[in-house]
């Protein structure tokens, strides 16, 4: 039988007294309802459930870039996938609009930018609304747009952010944030995926020690023929995790030469192959200490990876509302194809999958949002590796399942089942990246139980 642990008992403060934030749970009223209202094919605080976590500020968001993606974005992401590259405009306009802000996994970065988003002031910004922008972006239905637009970005600026020297912050992230210019994050190598302490680039110090030399390959890198900075993962030590230092490289600094790599989907992403030659980089680039990047690059695994999951989750949301859509009106033998029971197993089957994965999501930025940094590294890294799985399974079956209900129709570019299509065509861009599957299941074990005994686990 367990036995109870006993605790000391502490004054409960009154209501009135405890601060609310914007991510306190909380009694509150349901939002006004949002969208087409089909089930399950928007989160369930879009149709007026009850939820502690979003709030009038999350729902003026929402419907901010809702209007911007079905305006100016999904009219024109068939396009821009078949031309293989977003509009230089369009990253402007993200920069313009203040979402490039937002998206950093911290706080606004308003001392950073002339810019700032309309419908939610920077002070009431949390993690919630980060996960508002990445999902309504992630309708456009296309990995391609949404990696152009952040994928770089997302990954390659919050280590600039986190542990580059104030003066090299201040002289390279303002252009970043008003979508000037880009920079991405340069860690794989044709050698090197998920095996990152084994990684070969390498940095050697000048006989002065003022700058770093740099030779290389990186391979799969997001963004990388558009951008101007690459946070790189270098080898400046000995070999495994503690050689590794990370360095924010320059393009203008000469020998780093970009190609566009052809690749499954994500058309428009960007995905390029790196050489860096005899690349000269000062020494004041190095972000946090020498052969502590290792550090620094799992610091950033957290907040990767809930990206890849929001955008997953999104995405299986559209071929579930895509399917729904075209069930009820696509008829065979004589009715429609929601009437046939068959068919309603599959929406069911996508709908349960989805509704789960989300839910454990909403947990776990609710946790991100009230730990500090290393407390959620440490005691999240398994859950969220978990869910990166699911999320990316999740994806790839619902792919599936809205493609099977298409038929033809999701084979052909274009058309009504142009988006199924396309975001098949994307699965294996979510899957991989951040970390394949087994990585991320045995992480997800291993890390939790590691996590578990640290604080008294018993069996």
């Amino acid at each position: 039988m367990p036995v109870a642990v006993p605790q000391k008992e502490t004054k409960k403060p009154s209501p009135k007294a405890v601060p609310q934030t914007a991510t306190e749970p909380q009694e509150s009223e349901p939002l006004e309802p949002f969208g087409r209202l089909i089930p399950f094919a928007d989160p369930s605080w879009y149709q007026s459930y009850h939820s502690p976590y979003f709030n009038e500020t999350h729902a003026a968001l929402r419907a901010e870039i809702r209007e911007w993606i079905e305006t100016e974005i999904e009219p024109n992401v068939t396009e821009w996938d078949e031309k293989k590259e977003v509009p230089a405009s369009i990253y402007k306009q993200m920069g313009e609009r203040g979402y490039l802000a937002g998206l950093l996994g911290t706080h606004y970065q308003k001392d950073y930018t002339k810019n700032a988003i309309k419908s939610v002031p920077a002070e009431k910004w949390d993690l919630f609304h980060e996960m508002v922008l990445t999902d309504e972006l992630s309708r456009a239905a296309s990995g391609g747009f949404v990696w152009n637009v952040i994928g770089g970005f997302g990954i390659g600026c919050p280590p600039l952010v986190k542990f580059g020297k104030k003066p090299l912050i201040d002289r390279i992230l303002p252009g970043i944030l008003n979508g000037d210019k880009r920079i991405c994050l340069a860690i794989t190598e044709p050698d090197a995926g998920s095996d990152v302490a084994n990684l070969t680039c390498e940095a050697k110090l000048s006989e002065d020690g003022k700058h770093y030399i740099v030779n290389g390959e990186k391979k799969w890198i997001t963004n990388g023929i558009w951008c101007d900075y690459f946070t790189t993962a270098v080898r400046t030590g000995g070999p495994g995790m503690n050689g590794v230092s990370l360095l924010l490289i320059e393009r203008d600094m000469g020998g780093v030469s970009t190609r566009r790599m052809d690749c499954q989907g994500v058309w428009s992403s960007g995905t390029t192959y790196i050489t860096f030659e005899d690349v000269k980089v000062p020494v004041e680039n190095l972000l946090g200490k020498e052969n502590q990047g290792f550090r620094c690059i799992m610091t950033n695994f957290n907040h990767e990876r809930i990206g890849i999951i929001i955008q997953c989750l999104r995405f299986s949301r559209v071929c579930y509302e895509e399917s729904v859509r075209y069930a009820n009106k696509r008829r065979t033998f004589g009715k429609k194809l929601i009437e046939h029971p068959v068919i309603r197993l599959k929406l069911a089957h996508m709908a349960r999958q989805i509704e789960a994965s989300y839910n454990w999501l909403e947990n776990l930025i609710y946790q991100c949002e009230k730990m500090g940094e290393t407390e959620a590294m440490l005691r999240l890294g398994g859950a969220i590796a978990g869910l990166k799985a699911q999320a990316t399974v999740t994806f790839e079956f619902c792919a599936r399942e809205a493609s099977q209900i298409f038929g033809g129709l999701s084979y052909s570019r274009g058309g009504q089942g142009g988006k199924v299509e396309r975001l098949y065509r994307d699965v294996r861009a979510y899957a991989i990246p951040g970390g394949s599957e087994e990585i991320m299941l045995d992480l997800s074990i291993r890390q939790s139980m590691r996590v578990a005994k640290a604080v008294g686990m018993k069996l």
